[in-house]
């Protein structure tokens, strides 16, 4: 039995403007927007996507699954996805790490990596 990936779902107090900051953040568009529920992706025909689901309480612990980024410039990317309105958060990963944790609008982290070349890089 064959599997892909589809969306990834995210429980959103704003749905649209957390659509809206992860198209730009990751350069795709909005793909389909009701009431109930918003996707964004590359196109229509590439998969995962990401679909936005409302819910009304706020985000209150750390994530146990996040999304990583690889940039072809980590540092420079940080700061562009910062002007979109993340910003960066502690979650104990120290000093020395290679990656920069970030938050979303909404609170929920994501890391932008060093440039990668494969999934074991």
């Amino acid at each position: 039995m064959a599997v892909r990936m589809y969306h990834i779902a995210v429980d959103s107090h704003d749905m649209p403007a957390q659509a809206r900051f992860w198209a730009q953040v990751l350069d795709w568009q909005i793909l389909f927007e009701a009431e109930d529920e918003i996707v964004i992706g590359a196109d229509a025909t590439a998969m995962p996507g990401m679909c936005f689901l409302p819910v009304s309480e706020t985000k209150s612990v750390k994530n146990r699954l996040h999304i990583d980024l690889t940039p072809d410039d980590r540092d420079a990317e940080v700061e562009r996805i910062l002007a979109l309105g993340a910003r960066r958060v502690d979650v104990g990963q120290g000093e020395d790490v290679t990656w920069v944790v970030l938050a979303d609008p909404e609170g929920n982290e994501f890391c932008v990596l060093r440039p990668k070349r494969s999934l074991t890089d």
